[in-house]
């Protein structure tokens, strides 16, 4: 099955293809012609792949997924069968035993977050995934160090982590053809999340609230089951520009992350927040809580200050202080904090781990890796 050419056959496997998924961004979209590359889905999914994608599609129920899993790997043979969600690598482990072919020797699946921020159901189905799996590879070092000792015992030395990395070139591309907004000395934050209760949606709010002037608009992009009681603390402070834009495709995601003077998050638990290495990508200064993944960006850096979870006051004073600073300033902080992806969280570096993940699974020398 292994091409001379370092072609793999590879199979992913995911929730489904969103506007913000970061399996699709990061492992699907760079390497659509560098592999061929099916993929199998649990829901409908919202976007279109390239052509050079081969997609089976559940419908949403366990019943549907089986049946895409199924069709997917009756299509062909492959090298690699990458999972990306604790209930997918559970339900493929109970296929396969009902299956006369075994894929085992195959297996990898991404750990897309750290422990304490799974919830219970999810933390049990990884227990035979740990188990059984080839590779288990964790987002990050703070992912990989807050799994267990049950569970580091049951994966031996198949776990491992590689940290995420971000497509440079597609935030370059966007930032060619764009023009900053001259916002008329606005000074613009912006936070991107999942509107739940991990995120921490309500710290931003009362954060910005805080420091707030004539001058300081925040922009929240990001859905989820906090909206609307979001929407109606903003009404609280009328005079405060807040807009809470919802999901948005990519390119506007970057055209608000290229505009910004500052990115907050104050998240309670993160794997590798893909969100904050975007905003530093496009050259915007971030501001973050005090939590272990967001020590491990800001490791060994004087310019990333983070701030006791749940410190509304400390972030506020933090968003005043970048207000404050001159502009000139703002833009050296930013070139360091782009500087630092491109030092250590490219994804050229992200997908050379994976293609050593995958030579050892596949016996052969590590590929090289040509993409972005």
């Amino acid at each position: 099955m292994y091409e001379s050419s370092g072609k793999l056959q590879i199979l992913r496997v995911l929730l489904a293809i969103r506007e913000t998924s970061a399996p699709y961004n990061l492992f699907f979209l760079p390497w659509a012609n560098k592999h061929d590359i099916s993929i199998c889905t649990f829901f409908t999914s919202d976007v279109t792949p390239p052509e050079t994608l081969t997609l089976f599609e559940g419908n949403g129920s366990v019943t549907g997924f089986i049946r895409a899993l199924k069709a997917a790997l009756d299509a062909k043979e492959y090298d690699i069968i990458h999972i990306h969600a604790p209930h997918l690598g559970f339900l493929f482990l109970i296929a396969n035993l009902f299956s006369n072919r075994k894929f085992a020797h195959s297996t990898v699946i991404t750990v897309h977050d750290s422990y304490q921020n799974y919830k219970f159901r999810n933390r049990l189905m990884y227990l035979p995934v740990f188990a059984n799996f080839q590779r288990i590879v964790c987002c990050s070092r703070a992912s990989y160090d807050s799994f267990p000792a049950l569970y580091r015992w049951l994966a031996g030395d198949r776990l491992r982590f590689v940290q995420n990395g971000l497509d440079l070139s597609r935030v370059d591309r966007i930032a060619a053809n764009h023009q900053r907004s001259e916002q008329t000395g606005d000074f613009l934050v912006v936070a991107i999340s999942r509107l739940v209760d991990i995120k921490s949606p309500f710290s931003v709010l009362a954060a910005f609230q805080q420091a707030a002037d004539p001058s300081s608009k925040l922009v929240y992009m990001g859905d989820g089951p906090l909206r609307q009681s979001l929407i109606a603390k903003r009404e609280a402070t009328p005079e405060a520009r807040i807009e809470f834009t919802g999901l948005i495709p990519r390119e506007k995601v970057f055209e608000n992350l290229l505009n910004a003077d500052l990115f907050i998050s104050t998240s309670l638990g993160e794997g590798l927040p893909i969100a904050v290495l975007e905003a530093m990508a496009c050259r915007c200064p971030v501001l973050l809580s005090d939590i272990q993944p967001h020590r491990e960006i800001a490791q060994g850096t004087d310019f990333i200050p983070l701030v006791p979870v749940g410190d509304v006051a400390g972030f506020a004073r933090e968003i005043k202080r970048f207000r404050e600073m001159p502009a000139a300033e703002r833009a050296r902080i930013g070139q360091a904090c782009r500087d630092l992806v491109e030092e250590k969280f490219s994804l050229r570096a992200m997908h050379a781990g994976y293609e050593e993940v995958y030579a050892q699974i596949t016996n052969h020398p590590a590929l090289s890796y040509s993409g972005a």
